[in-house]
Parts: structure tokens; C-alpha cells; sequence
């Protein structure tokens, strides 16, 4: 990666943890299982532009509380070795998160805690003499408000931020709007900036716009435009293959939920 909104359902190319959203009237668990032709998230490249197969599952009641849990392939721990040293290891990323949605005064809130697992992951061996990065596992809490068409979410690491020794208490800003253009078809541009706690040099900014259209019985399909100013950041750039992840890239997803 090195770093890392599932935004709505329509943004499936860009993302991996729900903003605010109605609560259901009834308690209702839901599926989804979809292939990108690549991962990105918050605008950098998880799969070296390669496709990814994704899928999750959901747990919503009335009250407004909600758990799921989401995966996706990633390549960047393996992408992160270095030539005579121990390969990273790490193939799969589950996200496990669990919150609270309310809406007052015309607001629609979303809260909660949001775990990104990588199952089996080394990224805290030391590649050279004093170089260290610390695990990848990410635990982050977040906070979201939607207005209209218009949601804005914050989110706040309570660990290391994807392996960056140091990088707790970074910052990830979204804004995001959502247009029904009609006939099932969502415009959703959005703008985000990532703070990295303790290494100002891996901060950046990243920019996409989506169009997706729902093509009923639960299939939908998206197409999204990304780019990002860490395009020019040697930080994200792949140590063994020298894959640029912030380069500005067109996505194109399919998703079936059920």
C-alpha cells in the first residue's frame, strides 16, 4: 500500500466501510460479493493494478446499530519486500467494524469502529538495517454526517496506521456526494486527504468520481476515475517491483447483493 469508506453501495471501486445510512425497520442481515478490475483505497493501489475479488456481509436492526465484516485480495505486503530479505506475507485484508446510526435535526449520523486485519502478516520484520515498519493491522475509529446528497466522515487510527512506525492518531478526511441522475445511475464525486501521524512525507490528497447503475435484482456495476498527488511520493512506491500505487487509475466493478 502503504495506506489505506466503503462509501455507499454505489462506490464499490474505491472503498471498504459504510457511511450513514436509514436504519432498517426490521433486523435484516445482507450479502455482497463483487470483482473490481483493481483495489484502491483512499486512492492508492492494494493489488499493483491488478483485479480483486471482494465480498461481505451485514447486520443491521431498527434500533440503528449495525456489525459487518468485508474482504478483499491485496497484494501490497507481498509488493512491500525486498530483495534478500524476508518476504512479507499476507494476501487477504478482512474488515471487521460495528456501529451506531441516528438522525436528528434533518443529520444522518454514523459512528463507530472499524478493524483492518491482515491475516498472517510479518510487516513488522525489519527489511534493512534500520528500517522498520510494525504490523499492518489498523484499528480506527470514524464518525460521519450526512446532509441531502452530501456526507462528510472523519476517521482516526488508534494504532499504527497500515505499518507506519509512529503514525497513531492519524487523520482521514472524506467528502463525498451522492447525485440520482435517474434510470438507477448515482454520481458520486468525492474528495479525501490523508494525514499520516509522524511522517508528514506520506500524507496526501486524493480525488475520484464514480458513475454507478443499478441494474436490478442487486447487481450493480461502476466505473470510477482516481487520482491522487502521491503520484510523485516515493513512499508509495513498490520496493520490489517499483509499481507507482498513487498513479491515476480507472476502475471498473461489479457487485451483487443479496
Amino acid at each position: 500500500m502503504k495506506l489505506k469508506s466503503k462509501l455507499l453501495l454505489a462506490l464499490l471501486a474505491t472503498s471498504s466501510a459504510a457511511f450513514a445510512q436509514t436504519a432498517p425497520a426490521a433486523p435484516e442481515v445482507t450479502y455482497n460479493v463483487g470483482v473490481v478490475s483493481q483495489y484502491r483505497y483512499r486512492g492508492i493501489a492494494q493489488t499493483k493494478g491488478q483485479p480483486a475479488l471482494q465480498g461481505g456481509v451485514d447486520y443491521a436492526n431498527a434500533g440503528g446499530y449495525y456489525l459487518g465484516a468485508w474482504a478483499s485480495q491485496i497484494q501490497w505486503l507481498k509488493d512491500a519486500s525486498q530483495s534478500g530479505q524476508t518476504p512479507y506475507t499476507g494476501s487477504t485484508e478482512l474488515d471487521l467494524y460495528g456501529g451506531y446510526k441516528f438522525e436528528n435535526s434533518g443529520i444522518a449520523y454514523d459512528v463507530g469502529f472499524l478493524r483492518y486485519q491482515y491475516a498472517g502478516n510479518n510487516y513488522s520484520t525489519p527489511i534493512s538495517s534500520g528500517t522498520q515498519y510494525a504490523n499492518a493491522n489498523t484499528n480506527e475509529i470514524y464518525a460521519a454526517g450526512t446532509v441531502g446528497a452530501y456526507t462528510f466522515k472523519w476517521s482516526y487510527s488508534l494504532s499504527n496506521l497500515f505499518g507506519y512506525v509512529g503514525s497513531r492518531g492519524s487523520d482521514y478526511f472524506d467528502l463525498t456526494a451522492n447525485y440520482d441522475m435517474g434510470n438507477g445511475i448515482t454520481l458520486s464525486p468525492h474528495i479525501g486527504r490523508q494525514v499520516v501521524s509522524g511522517s508528514a512525507g506520506a500524507s496526501y490528497t486524493d480525488a475520484a468520481l464514480t458513475v454507478a447503475k443499478d441494474v436490478g435484482n442487486g447487481l450493480s456495476i461502476t466505473a470510477a476515475g482516481i487520482v491522487t498527488n502521491a503520484n510523485s511520493n516515493s513512499n508509495y512506491v513498490s520496493s520490489s517491483t517499483s509499481y507507482h500505487q498513487g498513479k491515476s487509475a480507472v476502475v471498473l466493478g461489479l457487485k451483487y447483493g443479496f
